[in-house]
């Protein structure tokens, strides 16, 4: 079956973008589909959040630049069915010297195209920075489908316009023309506030077909679990944002068609 590569993005920080790529790659991977998180934020969070340990020169930076395979940067991790390939600092120096190069949007596409040809990985997910910089552009020109992670507060419907506006600029420039919006994912959602229900309220409005009906709820849990190395499954099973990325894992493999 061909590979399907999801790219998580959102110019916003602190959204719970690398939350939402972390657990949902855990939560396909449970699933007995393989997948592959690749992390292609400097900061490396993803990386830690799985529990693999950042390493000098492993991640794309060699690769964007010519330099070995991104094969070979893949680790496994402690998880069946679920591999990465990690990030860390050098790679916030790919995100400037990405615009020097020649066909600088398409770099991370040329150097992921063996791994989507081998066929070894039904799904890739990948994280981005939280700026719409090269790296992200990147990651969309390499993508079939953009989930966006879309923090439950007013501010957040701007940015939504701001990333849709990017994926129509890429499709216009026939940069991509197959990337489609896979969905939106809603995070943060506090229930004892009226807000967090007005802003789903208003997306659903916006996206109706787009909207993902699992919301993912705000728990300290959720905020906890990445700096143990550990997703939320393993971290706290009985959690409720164990059940709501268990169910968005659900909707994603039916909505795709990765069974």
């Amino acid at each position: 079956m061909p590979t399907t590569v999801f790219t998580i993005a959102n110019q916003k920080g602190g959204v719970g973008k690398t939350t939402t790529a972390v657990n949902l790659a855990a939560a396909l991977a449970e699933k007995k589909i393989k997948t592959l998180l690749i992390d292609l934020d400097p900061q490396a969070n993803a990386t830690s959040a799985i529990g693999v340990e950042k390493q000098a020169g492993r991640s794309l930076y060699g690769p964007l630049h010519g330099e070995g395979t991104a094969a070979e940067m893949i680790v496994k991790t402690q998880y069946a069915n679920l591999f990465l390939l990690p990030s860390e600092e050098d790679l916030a120096a790919a995100e400037m010297e990405l615009a020097q190069t020649e066909n600088y949007l398409s770099r991370l596409r040329t150097v992921l195209t063996p791994i989507r040809e081998s066929g070894k990985y039904r799904v890739i997910i990948i994280d981005c920075p939280p700026a719409l910089g090269m790296l992200s552009m990147n990651s969309l020109a390499v993508a079939d489908y953009l989930l966006i992670a879309l923090q439950c507060e007013y501010l957040a419907l701007e940015g939504l316009g701001q990333i849709l506006r990017n994926v129509e600029r890429l499709k216009a420039a026939h940069v991509n023309d197959a990337l489609e919006l896979g969905g939106v994912v809603m995070t943060m959602f506090d229930l004892r506030t009226n807000l967090s229900r007005q802003v789903v309220d208003e997306v659903k409005q916006h996206l109706p077909d787009k909207i993902f009906n699992t919301v993912i709820p705000r728990t300290i849990r959720l905020s906890e679990a990445p700096s143990f190395g550990k997703t939320i499954f393993d971290y706290d099973p009985l959690n409720p944002g164990a059940t709501a990325y268990h169910n968005l894992g659900k909707e994603v493999i039916e909505r795709f068609g990765l069974k």
